[in-house]
């Protein structure tokens, strides 16, 4: 919608994962290494974890990438609501390992001698589990069992574990210890300062075509800043919502007062970017309701501006 206006070839504030907006900071850079390291050292074990929108699955697609560009044989779970014979299923299914029985036996029998044929080989196979932090308890335990597939010397499978910060408290539990002792290597995503969150909208507004052109103000990005707390993903959204409001409005460039009024719809107060987590939704405060109505006539009147501001942008390319 205003790609054309700014300039740029594609949205720069998707909230879609996407690695080539992967933002490299001292911590990130940290976290990518040390799973690199952990795989190609056949650590067995690897634990990155970090808060809500600080950038793990970016980071997990960025090593993903990587890993299929050495062609190294990868499984990513993203949904981690399974229990132990939906995972093993899935896992088998995305390594492409032909299985068509359900007895878990069997099952972990073709596991352990395709993983032998790609050791013999000289390759690895990697297991990432996204969202760790909701697997049961089972599901652990199974999953540290799969790392005693092994050779006396190495473990024939990677297995890199991806959580909010609940699961490192999960793993501390008594009954997990086992699991715990076997993680080698601890990564974690942090949130940006405000230096590097003034370079974060920089390099996603460069990498979506922007002419180097500054869109937001310095003050602008400043309030960025106080109200996402470093949060990419908080970060993205407000961008997002400023650059529709500034098209809007045909400002071709976003002041402090904008970001302000985003932040606002968003119910968020400097720093507290925990509320950009939840669903936006209409309050009640005293006898005060939701008014449908004048909900709707406010979409038209928005609606309405947007189709006038595109037809004033095609008469203008007319001219």
């Amino acid at each position: 919608m205003y790609k054309d206006f700014f300039g740029l070839r594609a949205n720069p504030f998707n909230v879609n994962p996407d690695p080539r907006y992967l933002f490299l900071t001292r911590h990130t850079e940290e976290a990518l290494a040390c799973l690199t390291y952990g795989i190609q050292s056949r650590k067995g074990f690897v634990l990155l974890t970090g808060e809500v929108g600080t950038g793990k699955t970016t980071l997990i697609n960025k090593l993903m990438e990587w890993l299929r560009l050495q062609q190294v044989a990868t499984a990513f779970i993203f949904n981690s609501r399974m229990d132990v014979p939906q995972l093993l299923d899935f896992m088998m299914a995305d390594f492409g390992i032909p299985c068509d029985t359900k007895s878990k036996s069997q099952i972990l029998q073709r596991l352990y001698n395709w993983l032998l044929d790609r050791y013999r080989a000289g390759e690895t196979a990697v297991l990432v589990i996204d969202e760790a932090q909701n697997l049961s308890d089972e599901v652990l335990e199974e999953i540290r069992m799969l790392t005693n597939l092994e050779t006396f010397t190495e473990k024939l499978l990677q297995i890199v574990l991806v959580g909010q910060p609940e699961l490192e408290h999960r793993l501390k539990q008594p009954q997990l210890r086992q699991l715990r002792q076997r993680l080698t290597l601890r990564a974690k995503t942090h949130a940006f300062n405000v230096e590097e969150t003034q370079a974060y909208v920089h390099q996603r507004l460069r990498i979506a075509g922007s002419n180097g052109e500054p869109i937001f103000e310095p003050e602008a990005l400043m309030a960025l800043y106080r109200y996402s707390a470093g949060i990419p993903r908080v970060i993205n959204l407000l961008c997002e919502h400023c650059l529709v409001s500034a098209f809007v409005d045909q400002r071709k460039t976003v002041a402090t007062e904008m970001v302000d009024s985003v932040a606002r719809d968003f119910d968020l107060s400097d720093g507290n970017a925990a509320a950009a987590m939840t669903p936006v939704v209409p309050r009640v405060v005293g006898a005060e309701k939701f008014d449908l109505v004048e909900a709707l006539r406010t979409l038209a009147t928005l609606a309405d501006r947007l189709r006038q501001s595109e037809q004033d942008l095609s008469k203008e390319r007319k001219l």
